[in-house]
């Protein structure tokens, strides 16, 4: 399979936008296979969660422990509703759309009102000129430079790690997608429906599981459990573009397609990790196809090989992009801090 793919298309297009009709192959989802990637993530969700309000009678940190799986098929939830949102996951639109809806309801996500963000997101990454929607703040050089002390204290506590990673996550999914008026700038009111009936959602099923267990144990279960999720899914989305060799540029300079492959980079997880967070890591092939199904995304790299060395970011090198802070625009990567100091 891979000789004969491979045969009949360059195996190094010359340029990003070249690999679009090779990967245009990988698109069409199975129905069979996204049904069942459905129930084999959000049963074991269900049943992890069952077992950490059941542990609440025998230790409250065995309900933690618990919780750490629970949060990363939480992940593997949302990672569904992005491909739904892609119109990746089945074939017809509404099928995604209202599987993304419900989803939303669970991963604390107004479905239509993300999706618009999201699309915003692939449209404009790494464009310098459209930063704002969708990503995570970056500044270059010269703007931080040029900032007040004020406003330099305030970017850098909210690059920092603890913000970033710890409390940010954690708004961003349980307060402000209740009221995500930055996600609704400009958007008509399917994205206004989409964060009410989120909400209405919520208090739904929320009610329904505190009619049953009580609101302490709800609390003590839920809340692990999205602190935990939301981080990793934060972690994961900056790790996706965060990386020294990434690609920021002003217009005319930048490019859609060079974006997507060279400012998205392969995340390359050990074990059990690539499937539990959907294969997102292989972000670059999904940002240039972003119609693939998640689980066609590793055929891609077996087809092509040459795909899964292009920016790829280990566990362990992953860490030592948390210092990246800034785009320098003369050497045409992120640099940290501590570099802009010492220039």
């Amino acid at each position: 399979m891979a000789h004969s793919l491979a045969s009949d298309a360059s195996a190094q297009p010359a340029q990003a936008r070249d690999w679009i009709v090779i990967l245009q192959r990988y698109r069409h989802p199975d129905l069979g296979r996204s049904v069942f990637e459905i129930f084999v993530t959000f049963i074991p969700f269900v049943a992890l969660w069952v077992a950490a309000w059941a542990a609440l009678y025998v230790s409250y940190w065995l309900t933690l422990l618990i919780a750490v799986p629970a949060a990363f098929f939480l992940v593997r939830l949302f990672l569904i509703q992005h491909d739904c949102g892609h119109g990746a996951l089945f074939r017809k639109k509404l099928t995604n759309d209202w599987i993304g809806r419900v989803i939303g309801v669970l991963t604390l996500t107004p479905y239509d009102a993300w999706k618009r963000s999201h699309a915003i997101h692939h449209a404009t990454h790494g464009s310098l000129d459209d930063r704002g929607t969708g990503d995570i703040d970056t500044l270059t050089v010269r703007e931080y430079r040029a900032l007040s002390p004020w406003r330099r204290f305030l970017y850098r506590t909210y690059r920092h790690p603890l913000i970033l990673f710890g409390i940010g996550p954690t708004l961003l999914f349980v307060v402000q997608h209740r009221l995500p008026f930055s996600m609704l700038r400009g958007a008509d009111w399917r994205s206004w429906a989409s964060v009410m009936g989120t909400n209405v959602g919520l208090v739904l099923i929320g009610g329904i599981v505190i009619w049953l267990v009580g609101w302490k144990a709800f609390l003590a279960v839920q809340l692990p459990i999205v602190i935990v999720g939301s981080s990793i899914g934060v972690w994961l989305f900056y790790i996706q573009h965060q990386f020294e060799d990434t690609i920021w540029a002003e217009k005319p300079e930048w490019n859609v397609h060079e974006a997507a492959l060279h400012g998205s980079s392969h995340y390359d997880l050990p074990g059990i990790l690539p499937w539990l967070t959907a294969n997102i890591g292989v972000h670059h092939v999904h940002h240039l196809y972003s119609r693939i199904p998640y689980y066609n995304l590793p055929k891609v790299l077996r087809d092509f090989p040459e795909l899964a060395n292009v920016h790829r970011i280990t566990l362990w090198e992953s860490f030592k992009c948390v210092r990246l802070r800034l785009w320098d625009e003369s050497q045409r990567r992120l640099v940290s801090l501590s570099d802009v100091a010492t220039a």
